[in-house]
């Protein structure tokens, strides 16, 4: 997958949204309009995008993953959120445990 340039840098394990636009993908935040806001995948490695697209390698469907290693964006802060998160991903057949 692609992260999108000005994400910045996105940690292992960072859940991430794909921008309905462009196909690429950001951190996912708790709300949005731009399809990111949906948690689809989880990234596998550090990356810096914050000046330039970065492909990555990433969790994107049939995957069990570990929840202690779970990185969300700075919006999602409480246990609903993340919760709804975690349910987005199940969506896509990713089972956070």
């Amino acid at each position: 997958i692609v992260i999108a340039s000005g994400s910045g840098v996105v940690k292992a394990g960072t859940v991430l949204g794909k921008v309905t636009a462009s196909g690429k993908f950001k951190p996912s935040p708790n709300a949005g309009a731009t399809g990111e806001q949906v948690g689809s995948a989880v990234n596998i490695y550090d990356v810096d995008a914050t000046s330039a697209d970065v492909s990555v390698a990433a969790v994107a469907r049939g995957a069990e993953v570990n929840g202690k290693i779970i990185v969300y964006e700075a919006t999602v802060n409480d246990d609903t959120k993340k919760a709804a998160k975690n349910a987005q991903l199940a969506a896509v057949g990713i089972v956070v445990r």
